[in-house]
């Protein structure tokens, strides 16, 4: 192999948790990867250690300029115990993308690649089995500099940690439900010119407002409208966003706005395969209401690594709501999860080469 880490086993492995009560983003395994990189030596040291708590200085440039990034993977088992990643090679692109513009140093997509694998490897037994589960898989990096001062630092530090989780949303578990969506049409997410395209923590950190305003109306998440005429409609939370009117589903466009969702681009590829109309233009929340008010607004949902497609039941815009499908699973929405899932388990073969095996 090109790369190597070595491995510091867990002296205290912890119990597994209940996979059938799993929650997301709550539970962590044994091990974690760490790796620094320092100006003139590069990307260096990487290994697998205990998972713990980390040592940091008051002063690193992460906690008060917040130069930092991550991504968002999957590691899925089937039903003879392998475990598969999903499209990993987009993630390793869009790291380097994400790292481009807030100025952290390059990443050889290969040395991420081995990284992702060594690590879940380690901790394969983690990986749950049963339906709507999976191991999540959060490779970020941080800038710790101890240093004040408005500058790209010299120093990082890349981790991997891994989360075995149920459900994105708990009305999901154990079938696919649909969402209560709340329309933000006063505060923005992101601008052109902005870090709207890469995955960045300073992105959400500014959603939490407009989450506590959707929680006030008992909605699941936010529909963001664009920057400028708040008109536009652009991601739903962490997620992109689909809706289909008539025979055509509409998606905004990658404009530097919005995030380039692997699973969007997952979504796309496979409605092009099926010979759905689909079309990645700008549309006004003005004529998704219009279609819903008329019953043309046959399906609408998101779609991302943490719940994969997410079916919207209803829009809540300008203190109204909307019902979508009459807040049944779609047709479309049902099938696009079907097939995305039955790849990331093992259960329908993979035609496009989007699967990779770690044991």
């Amino acid at each position: 192999m090109k790369y190597e880490f070595p491995v510091t086993k867990n002296p205290n492995p912890k119990p597994k948790p209940d996979p059938n009560t799993l929650t997301f983003g709550a539970t962590f395994t044994d091990h974690m990867f760490t790796m620094d990189y320092d100006k003139g030596q590069g990307w260096h040291d990487g290994k697998i250690v205990p998972y713990g708590d980390i040592r940091i200085s008051p002063a690193a440039s992460v906690l008060h300029y917040a130069q930092m990034m991550f991504e968002g993977m999957k590691a899925y088992k089937t039903e003879d115990g392998r475990v598969l990643l999903f499209r990993p090679d987009m993630n390793a692109k869009r790291l380097n993308r994400t790292n481009e513009r807030i100025c952290i140093p390059e990443m050889d997509e290969e040395l991420f690649l081995a990284a992702v694998k060594a690590t879940v490897k380690v901790d394969a037994d983690w990986v749950p089995s049963e339906p709507f589960t999976s191991l999540y898989i959060r490779p970020f990096i941080i800038a710790d500099d101890p240093a004040l001062g408005v500058k790209a630092a010299k120093h990082y530090r890349f981790m991997i940690i891994l989360c075995p989780s149920g459900p994105y949303y708990a009305a999901n578990r154990g079938k696919l439900s649909t969402t209560r969506i709340f329309v933000e049409d006063e505060y923005i997410r992101a601008a052109h010119g902005g870090t709207g395209f890469a995955k960045v923590g300073g992105n959400y950190a500014g959603s939490l407002r407009a989450s506590d305003k959707a929680k006030e109306v008992d909605c699941n998440d936010v529909l963001w409208l664009d920057a400028m005429e708040h008109k536009y409609v652009e991601e739903v939370g962490s997620s992109n966003a689909f809706f289909m009117i008539g025979d055509e589903i509409v998606t905004a466009p990658l404009a530097g706005t919005i995030l380039p969702g692997i699973t969007r681009d997952s979504v796309i590829t496979l409605l092009k395969e099926w010979g759905v109309p689909v079309s990645e233009r700008k549309i006004a929340i003005d004529d998704i209401i219009d279609a819903a008010k008329k019953g043309t607004l046959k399906e609408a949902f998101a779609s991302g690594t943490a719940a994969v497609i997410s079916p919207m039941g209803l829009l809540h815009y300008l203190g109204e709501e909307y019902t979508i499908n009459d807040r049944k699973v779609g047709e479309i929405s049902q099938k696009l999860y079907d097939t995305i899932t039955g790849y990331q388990t093992g259960k329908l073969e993979d035609t496009h080469n989007w699967i990779v095996r770690v044991v």
